[in-house]
């Protein structure tokens, strides 16, 4: 039998999407360069391991794999809910707050509609609009990686559905201050929804940041984006979550399919929101790397954006590409900005106090040489 070539086409929306790289796994660096030692520093995950009650309740649940977990998360959003002080019927959980952003552009985009995205920031927020034939209308930050409320109130049109807003922002660490949420909520039409992701939300330490949930609280047309991978150290496991008025959650919940968030996640989550020691341990580990980073870009007179979160953005100039790899031969694993359109940068996520130094001595060695 002849078969003839392939003439199935996909969707047309297709073009536009390019999946997401996700930073090497250390296992596979070392096998490519025979490598005995491999620092990631890359994806911004919690250096200091899981939230050990995360890993208890993990443990517990072994015995019950044989069952469907809860479809409505039922547990972990009473956790949630009295965790932050909000209604469980304004919390969805997720399997990851990815799943959740493309949820929200399935609930909420037409073809030809339009979000608003600062500028660089997750990629996935571009993903989700993409997929459904909306048009992604970037706004680029101001000098230091800076919001600028305006220009976002300015680049909406009557096709906006959704206005994206990570802070603190990835991947330049910067964030947007209470005073400027309130004007840019105060601006924005009633029939947008504002987006606020705050999966760095923890390691955030200026006075005027708020993550947003005060603005669910008051019923506010917004959502919150929040994770259990970052501070908690549950990102092999995937848990995210959003917090918003009861009718947007209601929304979601329509194009939300049943069991996505499995059992083992699930009790992790639950036991994880109630582990302080480990998220005060994880803040307080986090500042002290900021600080031993902060200091060896000062001695390698290096330009980098001080950061409310568990990485830095650093510039490295025109050989940035050549540094990145040279660090990978090294068994450094790092993120190369060219994908953010950045190509002079990479972001450093913070790591131990051991990590960081060995990151660091690499460095020093290639710009040395």
């Amino acid at each position: 039998m002849v078969y003839l070539s392939n003439q199935i086409k996909p969707r047309t929306v297709l073009k536009n999407i390019e999946p997401y790289t996700p930073g090497k796994p250390i296992w596979e660096l070392q096998q490519e360069l025979n490598l005995d030692k491999v620092v990631k520093l890359a994806s911004n995950e919690n250096p200091f391991g899981p939230s050990p009650k995360g890993v208890e309740a993990i443990s517990s649940q072994l015995a019950e794999l044989n069952r469907y977990p809860d479809a409505d998360t039922v547990e972990i959003k009473q956790a949630i809910a009295t965790s932050l002080d909000v209604k469980q019927e304004q919390v969805i959980v997720t399997n990851g707050a990815d799943e959740l952003i493309t949820l929200i552009s399935e609930a909420f985009l037409e073809k030809d509609d339009e979000i608003i995205v600062p500028s660089p920031s997750f990629s996935e927020y571009d993903f989700g609009a993409h997929i459904m034939g909306a048009t992604v209308v970037p706004v680029p930050f101001e000098e230091g990686f800076q919001f600028n409320v305006q220009k976002l109130v300015d680049a909406i049109t009557e096709r906006t559905k959704l206005l994206y807003l990570c802070s603190p922002n990835n991947p330049t660490g910067t964030y947007l201050s209470k005073a400027d949420l309130d004007q840019l909520l105060q601006a924005v039409p009633k029939d947008v929804l504002v987006v606020l992701d705050g999966a760095y939300s923890h390691y955030a330490t200026a006075d005027d940041y708020t993550d947003g949930i005060e603005y669910v609280r008051e019923n506010q047309p917004i959502l919150v984006l929040q994770t259990f991978s970052k501070i908690y150290g549950l990102a092999g496991v995937r848990v995210g979550f959003g917090i918003a008025p009861k009718s947007i959650i209601q929304s979601i919940l329509k194009v939300k399919e049943p069991f996505n968030v499995n059992s083992l996640a699930q009790a992790a989550a639950k036991a994880a929101i109630a582990d302080e020691e480990h998220v005060q341990k994880s803040r307080k580990g986090n500042l002290a790397g900021c600080e031993q980073l902060y200091q060896a870009f000062q001695e390698l007179n290096l330009d980098f954006t001080k950061t409310q979160s568990n990485f830095i953005l650093v510039k490295l100039g025109p050989d940035a590409e050549s540094t990145y790899n040279k660090l990978l031969e090294k068994g450094v694993i790092v993120r190369y900005g060219k994908g953010w359109g950045l190509p002079e940068y990479v972001r450093v996520s913070v790591g131990t106090k051991e990590e960081n130094l060995f990151f660091i001595e690499s460095l020093t060695s290639i710009l040395d040489n």
